[in-house]
């Protein structure tokens, strides 16, 4: 028997099924934070083929299982079982009128709850479909399709937003707080998402009919994270995510643990061995600096279960990056050679980030296994891959680094472990402990040394200028502002000069603009944020660098407006 009513008849029968199914996915969820993940599947799996919620929790799993693998075969099952799930969920959706469209669908007094829910599932479906439409395929047709998807979603989010605003359902539902759940779910992913984008990109958006409000879509993720629903758990992760990677990586490196230490801490209280919880504690602790504490997280992490080691790669990653911030190469080394054997999102990264480490030691120092960094740098471009018909910049990256060891006669990377750690935002844990940059500084002044020492070069410059860089970073951690600024300054000074490492300068300027803003001056920041942005263009991780100043200039602006100064906007 089906766990929802087919889609048009209304009544308490459909209704308590509906609560039903609620009761029973909710369990399911429950299952798989407590590490018990083919369980959760079986329970789910039975009636996958029945009963919309059913459909949508087990492929959404499934989902998050393949992005987690990168294996092709998990995402294109994940891919089909997501689309059997809409199929489902269009079975329970009111039927178009003759107009088509989604309001008169909705419109009047005999649209049943059940249709409600059988709508915002729908959208759902076509988000996660969309994301796995561009892991998927290299083709612009699939880019094209998932944009098409995800465009129908937010249209039938916005609308469904609209519906349920007045209070058009009775308060009293016990199904009520599960559709706005999933109403706060889509609303507030989108306009958080869409917040994060540069102006120019967001303009783009803005005319095909998107908008973003950063505020906004936080308030709705946390009122979905913090209410009893279905998608409180997707609402926390997204919130998570949001406040210990992309604000991170992507912004300036602002502390933001401590509203993710108020939405994990219920968790954690509850399920104290969950592996995903315990991922997320270890990355607020590495983010606070308490390095040796995210460590024993992540390890907790993978000690708290065998069943997915896809959990074990993330913490992987991050145990790699806790031992760089150290300075324990060989153990970063140890880490980034399990994910390259096990893990395939980017081996030519991986492989990279071997070599990287390798490279650290002194020559004389035994290498792990034998390996030897030159060869292992000569490897990273044959291990190139394309996800949604792209590298992903990072990996682009690493193998325009190694490029140069292709040469009998190469020319050593000075620092590149130090280099990828500026890439993911590293040095602003690094600032967080004295010890740690004392540590990086002396591995930069030696590097330095050996610099002015090297016979000359086509990439002596540009090396110094990456040295110069990370050295200012470091200096401004340790209170040195006028020592970092002369740094800065001299990678600027250096931009007619630079032959390979154009993202030096608009960097430079990025670090300049955040001392600045440090010492409270504003303008001169915002001068230096405008040359950064406009300047400089199809330089290596050019996205990167404009989220990092578009959200500088987004902190200036709403500081402006705080203190209600009048003026030229710095956006």
């Amino acid at each position: 028997m089906a766990l929802e009513g087919g889609g048009g008849g209304g009544g308490s029968s459909s209704s308590s099924s509906l609560e039903a199914a609620l009761a029973e996915c909710t369990e399911a969820l429950n299952c798989f934070l407590k590490n018990q993940f083919s369980e959760s599947l079986e329970m789910l799996q039975p009636r996958a083929k029945e009963s919309m919620y059913h459909a949508l929790i087990y492929a959404t799993i499934l989902e998050m299982q393949a992005m987690m693998t990168f294996e092709h075969d998990d995402i294109v099952h994940a891919g089909h079982t997501m689309k059997e799930a809409q199929e489902i969920c269009q079975r329970f959706r009111r039927k178009s009128t003759v107009t088509g469209s989604f309001s008169s669908r909705l419109g009047g007094d005999s649209c049943t709850e059940e249709e409600l829910h059988a709508e915002v599932c729908y959208a759902e479906c076509l988000l996660h479909r969309a994301a796995l439409t561009f892991l998927q395929d290299e083709n612009m047709v699939n880019f094209i399709k998932g944009g098409i998807k995800v465009r129908s979603s937010y249209l039938i989010y916005r609308e469904l937003n609209s519906f349920i605003q007045p209070n058009q359902l009775p308060s009293s539902s016990p199904c009520r707080a599960h559709l706005e759940g999933g109403v706060a779910l889509g609303i507030g992913a989108f306009n958080l998402t869409l917040s994060l984008f540069p102006p120019r990109i967001l303009r783009l958006l803005e005319f095909a009919g998107f908008s973003g409000d950063k505020d906004y879509g936080l308030q709705q993720l946390h009122q979905g994270a913090t209410t009893a629903n279905l998608r409180a758990l997707l609402c926390t992760m997204l919130l998570l995510c949001y406040y210990t990677f992309l604000t991170f990586v992507l912004g300036i490196g602002e502390d933001n643990f401590t509203e993710a230490e108020a939405l994990l801490s219920p968790y954690l209280a509850r399920y104290p061995k969950s592996a995903i919880f315990l991922f997320f504690a270890g990355r607020i602790e590495e983010i606070k600096g308490n390095i040796n504490e995210a460590i024993k997280k992540f390890e907790e992490g993978c000690s708290a279960q065998q069943a997915w080691k896809q959990f074990h790669h993330m913490c992987y990653w991050e145990l790699m990056w806790c031992f760089a911030y150290k300075g324990m190469w060989k153990m970063a080394y140890f880490y980034a050679d399990l994910l390259s054997k096990e893990n395939r999102w980017s081996k030519a990264m991986y492989v990279y980030m071997k070599a990287a480490f390798l490279s650290m030691l002194p020559p004389e120092e035994p290498r792990p296994f034998g390996e030897d960094e030159v060869e292992l740098f000569r490897q990273v471009s044959s291990f190139k891959q394309k996800i949604a018909g792209k590298s992903p910049p990072t990996e682009k990256f690493a193998i325009r680094k190694a490029r140069r060891y292709k040469a009998s006669e190469h020319v050593p990377l000075p620092v590149p472990a130090l280099e990828m750690m500026y890439m993911w935002n590293g040095f602003t844990v690094l600032g967080k402990r004295q010890e740690l940059l004392k540590g990086t500084l002396e591995t930069l002044t030696q590097a330095e040394k050996l610099l002015q020492k090297a016979p000359a070069s086509e990439h002596q410059v540009d090396d110094r200028c990456l040295v110069l860089l990370l050295k200012g970073l470091v200096l401004k951690h340790l209170h040195s502002s006028a020592e970092a600024e002369a740094c800065f300054s001299a990678v600027h000074g250096s931009e007619k000069r630079i032959r390979y490492d154009h993202y030096l300068v608009p960097n430079a300027l990025l670090e300049l603009s955040l001392l600045y803003v440090a010492q409270g001056r504003n303008e001169e920041a915002v001068q230096l944020l405008r040359r950064a942005k406009n300047n400089y263009k199809n330089y290596s991780m050019e996205s990167r660098t404009l989220f990092r100043i578009h959200a500088v200039l987004s902190k200036l602006k709403a500081c402006q407006e705080e203190n209600g100064a009048v003026g030229d906007s710095p956006s």
